[in-house]
């Protein structure tokens, strides 16, 4: 399978999918499991990997056997580095029945936190999908389900939490991404009892610093950060740009672990999911959990830089 395919293939279905679309009271623990930085999931102190795997459009391979065993050996690198978060969305395509495929071929791995969201404008046809999406994954439930880019979100809501409190999910969330509807997912934070919000944020992406961030520290709100590298956009613009010498005191060795280090080092961040379908790229993002994560001092110097260039 040449790269040529791949790109072809995944554009083709992410035009499809894209087509679909209609206070800091509480800080982070910095423990480490093994060489894995981990963060506290608030509303119950469960720890997690810091770095999680994103499968937007990077899954969405269809039924190419090739690109599944891809995925599959992704998956394997993620796992074997510590991974634990992997999100998926019906929204994705086939991303779903490859993250199935992949946990079959590894044996369904204990460390799984299996994330996935509702998506569809029926209230009354949210439990169906998520069945389906539980199907698609072969688990025996979600760890954690959200309600994909605020879809519904007050009759999906209803049904998570009733899932929830019947046993048969752990955490409840919601997404959005790209700045979108930041005003909603606010008064939707400050008044329902969540575990988990999604959003976007990185290095150049800072809009939720103001409010978003400091609003699920003081609620004991989960943060998971989606679109840490623009989609690839933010590590291309930085490509040409050499690594400044700083990178070293936080021990990164890439552009790509500089932003990692950046997001998860923010003390309202609990998980940042980079979508990858290459096994070097997920072990150098895994990588960035290990060694010193940067102060604030630091992190206003990352941010400069960058901002500089």
């Amino acid at each position: 399978m040449t790269a040529t395919r791949r790109a072809i293939l995944q554009g083709a279905l992410a035009a499809t999918a894209m087509a679909m679309q209609p206070a800091f009271a509480r800080t982070q623990a910095n423990s480490l499991a093994g060489a894995a930085a981990t963060r506290r999931i608030p509303s119950t102190g469960e720890a997690i990997p810091a770095v999680g795997l994103g499968t937007w459009i990077t899954f969405n391979v269809g039924d190419d056997d090739e690109l599944r065993d891809e995925c599959a050996a992704v998956m394997d690198a993620f796992f074997r580095a510590g991974g634990g978060m992997i999100d998926s969305s019906p929204m994705y395509g086939s991303s779903q029945q490859v993250v199935g495929y992949g946990l079959r071929k590894l044996g369904q791995p204990e460390s799984l936190f299996s994330a996935d969201k509702v998506w569809i404008s029926s209230g009354s046809r949210g439990p169906s999908q998520v069945e389906q999406s539980r199907s698609l994954w072969g688990v025996p439930r979600f760890d954690l389900l959200q309600v994909h880019n605020l879809l519904s979100w007050d009759e999906h809501l209803k049904t998570l939490f009733a899932m929830k409190a019947a046993g048969r999910l752990r955490y409840v969330g919601i997404t959005t991404s790209e700045g979108r509807r930041h005003d909603l997912l606010e008064a939707i934070m400050a008044s329902q009892p969540l575990d988990f919000v999604q959003l976007t944020y990185n290095i150049v992406d800072r809009e939720v610093e103001d409010r978003i961030l400091p609003l699920a520290a003081a609620r004991g709100i989960g943060v998971i950060v989606n679109r840490p590298f623009q989609q690839g956009v933010l590590l291309r613009r930085l490509a040409g740009q050499p690594l400044p010498a700083w990178a070293g005191d936080i021990g990164a060795t890439s552009w790509a672990q500089v932003v990692l280090k950046f997001i998860i080092s923010h003390p309202a961040v609990t998980v940042a999911i980079p979508a990858t379908s290459q096994v070097a790229h997920v072990r150098e993002n895994m990588a960035a959990m290990s060694g010193p994560l940067p102060d604030a001092a630091m992190r206003r110097r990352m941010a400069d830089h960058v901002r500089a260039l």
